[in-house]
């Protein structure tokens, strides 16, 4: 493992104010839910010191900007889940159906060709049994929603699950 990536409560602050300026001047909101949005805007703060930019903390980054360009926040796929589920992937943007609680959350699939990031030689479809070169070489374990399948990569598992909201202890390492 590697040293552990301090945030201050006054940088995830400054970075919540930016990050819903930018959602309402695009149309969209940040999750109602005020420590959970936090806490994600918290994770893009560590990966862009970890990383050098805000990977997408619901996705695994390779740490190799050029392959992660897709999951950099907001990440391509903000657009499409908005239309079609009311949030992002990871729920931080929400439409404002969703948050007047007018809409209700519901399990986003992932739309990111794993295959696509991966230094696998298989040279078949990508699934994460497939893309053994991504996974290995993350340096965080990864843990698995037992609930809806989610993944991230990260020293503990979320506290709440940004898809389906299953607490902590419905976590698994999965890698």
């Amino acid at each position: 493992m590697t040293d552990k990536i301090e945030i201050s409560d006054d940088e995830v602050e400054k970075a919540y104010i930016k990050f819903e300026n930018e959602a309402l001047a695009n149309g969209y909101f940040l999750n109602s839910d005020l420590f959970f949005s936090k806490e994600l805007i918290k994770s893009l703060l560590i990966n862009q010191k970890r990383y050098g930019y805000q990977a997408c903390p619901c996705r695994l980054a390779s740490s190799n900007k050029s392959k992660d360009l897709d999951i950099i926040c907001p990440c391509d796929y903000r657009d499409v889940d908005l239309n079609d589920y009311g949030a992002c992937y990871c729920a931080l943007y929400v439409t404002g159906e969703v948050f007047r609680g007018e809409k209700e959350l519901s399990p986003i699939p992932e739309r990111r060709n794993i295959a696509k990031v991966s230094e696998s030689k298989s040279g078949s479809e990508g699934t994460l049994e497939k893309s053994e070169g991504l996974i290995s070489t993350l340096k965080y374990p990864v843990w698995r929603c037992k609930v809806c399948g989610y993944l991230c990569a990260r020293e503990n598992p979320p506290g709440i699950c940004p898809v389906c909201k299953a607490q902590k202890d419905r976590f698994e390492k999965f890698l």
